[in-house]
This record gives structure tokens, C-alpha cells and sequence, in this order.
């Protein structure tokens, strides 16, 4: 199983396909698949029967998008970034910007 860069509850900016520039937290990673499940992007209509309480109807849920078509948002320049990996000082291993060498983590 593939090792991500990007992991759940970050916000990230679609950087190709037909949403790109959106912005949105990621909902979800799917790694076996390489794929991302980003909130209020890439938007998907599903029709489901009644189960339970739920009532049927059309819904609209959030679909996957490949984990290259995303990175990570520097929220002061609103664009993306690359992610590296180092260790600090005292042994731990964390995210960091390949660009402004600021820790995420």
C-alpha cells in the first residue's frame, strides 16, 4: 500500500481537470486506489431507494478525484504546494513545504 503525502482534514486545491482551482478539505483518502474524496468538489448525482428513515431520491455526494490532480493549499498565497518529509531535532517525522521549508504538522 502507496504512502500519501496528503491525509484527511488537510485543504488542498484541484490542480488539473474541470475543477480545477477549487479548494475544498479532504474527506477522505483512498490509498489502495490512489484517490481523494474532497469536500464540495467533483460533485456526483446518485439515485438511492429508501433505507430505513432515508427517503429515496436523487443525492448528491462527492466522487474521487486522483490523488496528482490535488496538493496542498499555502493558505497565506492561496496556491499549492509540494509536500517533502524530514526529521526534526528531536526524532520526529513531519510534513513540510518544499517551497517556504514551514512545517505542516
Amino acid at each position: 500500500m502507496p504512502k500519501f503525502k496528503i491525509k484527511r482534514d488537510d485543504v488542498v486545491i484541484v490542480t488539473a481537470g474541470k475543477h480545477k482551482g477549487r479548494t475544498g478539505k479532504v474527506l477522505q483518502v483512498l490509498p489502495d486506489a490512489s484517490r481523494v474524496v474532497v469536500e464540495k468538489v467533483n460533485l456526483v448525482k446518485r439515485h438511492v431507494r429508501p433505507q430505513g428513515d432515508r427517503p429515496g431520491g436523487t443525492v448528491e455526494k462527492e466522487a474521487s478525484l486522483h490523488i496528482s490532480n490535488v496538493a496542498l493549499l499555502d493558505q497565506e498565497s492561496g496556491k499549492g504546494f509540494r509536500v517533502g518529509r524530514k526529521y526534526l531535532d528531536d526524532g520526529r517525522k513531519v510534513r513540510f513545504n518544499r517551497r517556504t521549508g514551514a512545517v505542516i504538522d
